[in-house]
């Protein structure tokens, strides 16, 4: 399933431009949202203090929105394998991963302006020193290990659910006004209640006049929450059932 998907990010130059498109035209927008005060990209929801005064940051997730790990997908599909997370582990302290294009020239425009960049990942919190080796191997601008905040990381007062980042941004929050965050899922910018297709639609469109402007989305279509969306999220159905259930959500002309 994933053979045209890793190949178009590996191989599209439209790829590659979208990439582009999106860190140029978000390092546009970095001085409006400097000067204005009220500016925030964490939604009201997920705030528990005032944003005002609190010096500025951007929060990026890592995976497929700042590092390219094709060659680990691409792995998986010429070996007819799927992802686990002993090989996954293993590829991440290679520390291979390169920068997706744009975002090194968006983050020396961040840094420029002296705005924190704060990577919230679903990463395991034991593989932050390998992802924090690599964000700089890549030239990536890290201020001190207390900007990679993966999964597993405690954050007092607030109970973590699964992958769910709801803590960790209010836990970013906490420090910082948030400018901007960027990611390759819905959950990397707010909360996903119900994973189901109806849910995920309404979420963006709630949020719609958010993108573009407090929110940036890479593309990703290798992997990513919108899949198991469409099979009710049972994973433990036979790859044949998944697919089955995929085939039947594509939408034909009427």
């Amino acid at each position: 399933d994933n053979l045209n998907a890793v190949l178009w990010m590996q191989r599209a130059a439209e790829y590659r431009a979208t990439c582009e498109t999106v860190y140029h035209a978000a390092a546009d927008r970095l001085d409006a949202a400097l000067k204005d005060p009220a500016w925030d990209a964490i939604v009201p929801d997920e705030r528990a203090n005032p944003a005002r005064g609190l010096p500025p940051a951007v929060v990026l997730d890592v995976d497929e929105t700042v590092l390219d790990n094709s060659p680990y997908q691409a792995r998986l599909v010429r070996s007819d394998d799927t992802y686990d997370e002993a090989t996954w582990d293993a590829w991440v302290r290679e520390e291979k991963a390169q920068a997706l294009p744009g975002v090194l020239d968006f983050a020396r425009a961040a840094t420029a302006r002296g705005i924190t960049l704060i990577y919230i990942s679903n990463r395991a919190e034991h593989l932050g020193p390998a992802t924090l080796s690599n964000l700089r191997k890549v030239g990536l601008p890290v201020k001190d290990d207390s900007v990679f905040l993966g999964l597993g990381t405690f954050v007092e007062g607030c109970e973590q659910e699964g992958s769910e980042k709801l803590c960790r941004r209010q836990l970013a929050a906490r420090k910082y006004r948030v400018l901007m965050q960027f990611g390759d899922q819905l959950g990397d910018f707010t909360r996903i209640v119900a994973n189901t297709p109806e849910a995920r639609d309404a979420l963006e469109a709630q949020y719609r006049g958010w993108f573009g402007q407090r929110w940036w989305a890479l593309p990703n279509p290798s992997y990513g929450s919108w899949e198991p969306a469409v099979f009710n999220n049972a994973w433990s159905e036979p790859v044949e059932r998944r697919r089955a259930l995929k085939r039947d959500a594509l939408h034909l002309a009427e």
